[in-house]
C-alpha cells in the first residue's frame, strides 16, 4: 500500500508540475516561445488600441450642448448631473429597486447608508471606464515588450 501511495504521489506531481516548462535550470524552448507569442500578440492589441485614440482635439469634437458646460457654475452642473442621471431610463428602474431592497431589509440606518453607498460606488464604476481603456491600452503595450524581451532571451541562450 506505501508503493501505491508513493506512485499516485508522484502522479499528482507530474500532473501539477511544472509539466517541462525548465530544463537544466532554464526555461524550456516552448515557454520562450509561448511567451514570444504573447508578447508579440499584446503589442499588437496595444498598438491597436493607442492607434485608434483621436489624433488631436478637432477628431473629437464634443457636442454643442457639451461645450457649454465649460461655462457652467458648480451648482450648474450639480444641477445637469442630477438631471442626467434621473432621466437615464435605466438607472430610475435600478435605484428604485435598490432602495426597495435597501430599506426592505430591516437594517439599521448606518447600514442602510453604507449599502446605499455601495449601491452607488458600484453603479458609478462605468464612469472612469475610459480612462481604464486606455491605461489598459498601454499596459498590454508594456507587458507585451517584457514578454517579447523573455522569449527573445530565453530562444537566444
Amino acid at each position: 500500500m506505501g508503493a501505491r501511495a508513493v506512485r499516485s504521489g508522484d502522479v499528482r506531481s507530474r500532473i501539477a508540475g511544472p509539466g517541462g516548462a525548465s530544463t537544466n535550470s532554464q526555461p524550456a524552448t516552448w515557454v520562450g516561445a509561448l511567451k514570444l507569442a504573447l508578447g508579440v500578440l499584446l503589442l499588437v492589441f496595444g498598438a491597436r488600441l493607442w492607434r485608434r485614440r483621436p489624433k488631436d482635439a478637432s477628431e473629437a469634437q464634443l457636442p454643442k450642448w457639451m461645450a457649454t458646460i465649460d461655462r457652467l457654475t458648480p451648482l450648474k452642473v450639480f444641477g445637469l448631473a442630477v438631471a442626467l442621471a434621473a432621466l437615464n431610463a435605466k438607472n430610475a428602474p435600478l435605484t428604485i429597486a435598490a432602495g426597495a431592497s435597501i430599506a426592505s431589509a430591516g437594517l439599521s440606518v448606518g447600514e442602510q447608508i453604507a449599502s446605499l453607498a455601495i449601491f452607488v460606488l458600484i453603479g458609478s464604476l462605468g464612469l472612469p471606464a475610459p480612462l481604464g481603456v486606455f491605461l489598459m491600452g498601454v499596459l498590454f503595450f508594456v507587458i507585451g515588450l517584457k514578454l517579447l524581451g523573455d522569449g527573445i532571451a530565453v530562444l537566444t541562450s
